[in-house]
């Protein structure tokens, strides 16, 4: 409900031309997922079941890779190559960038 509420916001205040959305939930969720897994990696506070279910059911439940492919594709498929290109590359590099160093934070402060 909340990625969809997030998709719905980002079209009205954003428009469609390009998946404005998509790129913050899956920036966001690499986010989350750099919180939940820093925690995880620096204490023993939860079981291995939480884990997983934080981790593929809540988070992997809110971000968007199938999105995110599809939205490139059609960026792509109306030829806004550039746009397909650059959508693609910001995802994955924010991303990552986003899990690292929101890891590495919670690393050094737990």
């Amino acid at each position: 409900m909340l990625r969809y509420s997030v998709g719905m916001l980002s079209i009205r205040v954003f428009g469609t031309n390009f998946p404005y959305g998509t790129l913050g939930i899956n920036v966001l969720g690499s986010a989350l997922m750099g919180i939940v897994v820093g925690v995880f990696t620096t204490t023993n506070l939860t079981s291995q079941d939480t884990k997983l279910f934080l981790t593929t059911g809540v988070i992997g439940g809110f971000t968007t890779f199938s999105t995110f492919s599809l939205d490139a594709a059609v960026l792509w498929e109306r030829g806004q190559h550039l746009a397909a290109a650059a959508y693609v590359v910001a995802s994955v590099i924010v991303s990552l960038m986003a899990l690292i160093l929101t890891m590495m934070v919670i690393r050094r402060h737990l």
